[in-house]
C-alpha cells in the first residue's frame, strides 16, 4: 500500500529539555537530506540504518540555522511504521519544534493525523489492532499494573491468544465443511460428540475471557468510588487521609463540601477514582442542594460506595435515608471517628448492613486506612482474578466482540446437541469467527479502525 510522507511533533507541547519531530514515508530521507547539515559532511540518505547523527537544521532557502540537533535515521522495513522514519531530536519548546515541523512540511511532508504513525504500523502489518490499542493504553496508564497489562497486550499476547482460539474454531469449521462436501458419509455418535466437546471448550474459553473483563476495565479505567454520607461524618477527611494530602477543605461546619472533588489513588496497582461528595441531607440552601443532587448522580454511576458513618454519634434519620438509596450497590461501610467514645449501636448497624463489609477507621489518628485499602482491593477481584493472570481483557471493544462470539457459540453448541444440519451450524460458527477477527482487526470495519486511532494524539 502506498502512503504519502507524514510528519508531526511527537513530544508534548510546552517547555521541555527535548522535543522530537517525526517523519515517516518514502520521502523522509530526501526531506532530511535537504534541511539537515551534519557536523561531519555525509550523505544522510546513505548512512547505516538505526544510527544517530549530530548537526544543525538549516532552512535551505535562507541558510538560517533553526537548531542544534541529533537526527535518528531508521530505514524500512525494520521501523515502527515499516516505512523510512526520521526523528529530529531538538531542544524542547513550542517555537523550536513548530519551526522545524513547518520547515519539514514546506519540503513536501503532510501533517500527520491523530495516531497515524501507529495506524500505518497496523495497516502495514507490523502490529494487529489489539496491539495498536495497547499503545494508547500505555500512554494513559494510571498505575504500573495498568501499564503491565498494556505492555503484555502490546507484545502481541492477546493477538496470539485470539489466533489460537480462531484456529480451534477453524478446525471445527473444516470438519463441518467436510461433512457438507461429502454428505454420503454419515456422522456417527462419536464424531458428533467430539464436535460438541470442541464447541463447548471454545465456548468455555470465551466465557473465561469475558469473566475477566470487569477486573480488566477497573485496572485500565479505575474504580469509580463515591464517598457518601451525611454532613460532617468525615468524608473529606477520609479523602485527604487516603491521598495523604489536604485535597479537600475540612471544617466542623456541616455542608462544607458543596461540589464534587475527584482524585486518583493507587491501591496495589489498581487506580481508584475517589469522588468526595456533598453530605446528603434535606436542605433549603440552594448551592448545597445542588451539591446533594450531584452526590446522588455520582452514587448512581459509582462502581463502589464508601458509606461513611460517624461512630461517635447514634444512627440518625439521615443515615437511614442514605441506607435506602444504596440498594444494589457494592458498599463498604466506613465507621469513622473510632478514636472518640463510641455511641453508635453496633448491633443495630450490623442488622442494617445485612452482614455487609464494615471497616473501622480514624482519619485523625490514621487508624484502619491500610485495612480499608486492602478491603477495596479484595472486593475488586472477589477471588476471581489473580494479579499476574495473563488471561485478562481490559478493553470494552474486545469484551463486546467476545460477548457476541459467546452468543454465536452457544447457538453452535445447541445446534450440535439437537442434531441440526451442518449448514446451519457453520453460519453461527462463521459469525463467531468474525467477532474474534474484530479484536485483532482482521474483520474490523474501516469506521471502527478510524474511531480507534482518533483517540490517539498527533505524533504517535
Amino acid at each position: 500500500m502506498e502512503f504519502d510522507t507524514i510528519a508531526a511533533i511527537s513530544t508534548s507541547p510546552g517547555e521541555a529539555g527535548i522535543g522530537i519531530v517525526r517523519i515517516s514515508g518514502d520521502r523522509a530521507l530526501d526531506i532530511i537530506s535537504r534541511i539537515f547539515r551534519p557536523y561531519k559532511k555525509k550523505d544522510v540518505k546513505n548512512v547505516k540504518t538505526h544510527t544517530l547523527h549530530y548537526g544543525h537544521i538549516v532552512d535551505p532557502d535562507t541558510g538560517e540555522v533553526y537548531d542544534e540537533v541529533l537526527v535518528s535515521i531508521m530505514k524500512k522495513p525494520n521501523t515502527y511504521t515499516r516505512e523510512d522514519i526520521v526523528e529530529i531530536n531538538c531542544h524542547g519548546g513550542i517555537v523550536v519544534t513548530s519551526k522545524i515541523l513547518e520547515l519539514v512540511l514546506k519540503q513536501g511532508a503532510r501533517l500527520a493525523e491523530p495516531g497515524e504513525f501507529t495506524k500505518r504500523a497496523f495497516l502495514n502489518g507490523r502490529i494487529d489492532l489489539s496491539q495498536a490499542e495497547a499503545v494508547i493504553d500505555i500512554i494513559t496508564a494510571k498505575t504500573m499494573l495498568a501499564n503491565k497489562y498494556a505492555q503484555k497486550q502490546l507484545s502481541g499476547y492477546l493477538g496470539q491468544k485470539m489466533r489460537k482460539l480462531k484456529d480451534r474454531m477453524m478446525e471445527l469449521l473444516a470438519h463441518l465443511l467436510a461433512l457438507i462436501d461429502f454428505p454420503e458419509d454419515d456422522v456417527d455418535e462419536l464424531e458428533r460428540w467430539q464436535m460438541l466437546e470442541s464447541a463447548k471448550e471454545i465456548l468455555k474459553e470465551i466465557e473465561k475471557l469475558i469473566a475477566s473483563a470487569e477486573s480488566g476495565r477497573i485496572i485500565r479505567e479505575g474504580l469509580k468510588t463515591a464517598i457518601i454520607g451525611k454532613p460532617n461524618v468525615g468524608k473529606s477527611s477520609l479523602l485527604n487521609a487516603l491521598l495523604k494530602e489536604n485535597r479537600a477543605i475540612v471544617t466542623d461546619i456541616p455542608g462544607t463540601t458543596r461540589d464534587i472533588i475527584e482524585e486518583y489513588l493507587n491501591v496495589k496497582g489498581i487506580p481508584i477514582r475517589l469522588i468526595d461528595t456533598a453530605g446528603i441531607r434535606d436542605t433549603d440552601e440552594l448551592v448545597e442542594k445542588i451539591g446533594v443532587e450531584r452526590s446522588k448522580e455520582v452514587l448512581g454511576e459509582a462502581d463502589l460506595v464508601l458509606f461513611v458513618i460517624d461512630a461517635s454519634r447514634e444512627l440518625s434519620k439521615e443515615d437511614y435515608e442514605i441506607f435506602d438509596i444504596l440498594t444494589g450497590k457494592n458498599i463498604i461501610f466506613v465507621l469513622n471517628k473510632i478514636d472518640l467514645p463510641k455511641k453508635i449501636d453496633e448491633e443495630e448497624l450490623r442488622n442494617l448492613t445485612k452482614d455487609g463489609i464494615i471497616v473501622e477507621v480514624s482519619t485523625v489518628k490514621k487508624i484502619g486506612l491500610e485495612k480499608l485499602e486492602e478491603t477495596i482491593y479484595n472486593l475488586v477481584f472477589k477471588g476471581n482474578v489473580t494479579i499476574g493472570n495473563e488471561e485478562i481483557i481490559t478493553n470494552a471493544r474486545h469484551k463486546e466482540a467476545l460477548i457476541n462470539a459467546k452468543k454465536y457459540m452457544e447457538s453452535v453448541v445447541e445446534a450440535i446437541e439437537k442434531g441440526y444440519s451442518e449448514d446451519l451450524i457453520t453460519i453461527d460458527l462463521n459469525s463467531a469467527l468474525n467477532e474474534i477477527g474484530k479484536i485483532t482487526g482482521e474483520t474490523a470495519t474501516e469506521d471502527v479502525i478510524d474511531q480507534i486511532f482518533e483517540r490517539f494524539c498527533v505524533g504517535k
